[in-house]
């Protein structure tokens, strides 16, 4: 067995209090903890669904001083979430406000049914299908 564990995942975020809302209103994950750093001139918030000794969570990184929002780059993926019925699941967070970027269906050249939503940043949210 590994001594290493997967902690969190960082992204920086622009609108930390729209990114919160998003993670935790729509998604359904919990603030965690969240902390100031005024000689850094930083914020940190940590969004997930369950606690960090046992779960990996997300990172929002917030620099108070950021006046445009963030290019995403093209080395980034996605984040993955596992979900029990995609379009059910689909629906409710269009329902919420949610950008859905690829609607649900099976993967190209697989059966697996994805989608995508997008955060208020442009990150890109992969949807797995898990029965």
């Amino acid at each position: 067995m590994s001594e290493f564990r997967f902690l969190h995942t960082m992204i920086r975020v622009f609108d930390l209090d729209k990114s919160i809302s998003f993670y935790t209103d729509i998604l359904g994950m919990k603030l965690l903890r969240k902390s100031d750093y005024p000689d850094g001139k930083f914020t940190l918030a940590f969004v997930g669904y369950g606690g960090e000794e046992d779960h990996t969570v997300i990172e929002l990184t917030h620099n108070w001083d950021q006046s445009e929002p963030y290019e995403i780059g093209n080395g980034f993926g996605h984040l993955a979430l596992g979900v029990p019925d995609i379009y059910k699941t689909c629906e409710s967070l269009r329902i919420s406000g949610a950008k859905i970027v690829r609607e649900p269906g099976p993967m190209k050249h697989g059966k697996t049914v994805i989608a995508f939503i997008e955060d208020p940043d442009g990150y890109k949210i992969e949807l797995i299908e898990k029965k």
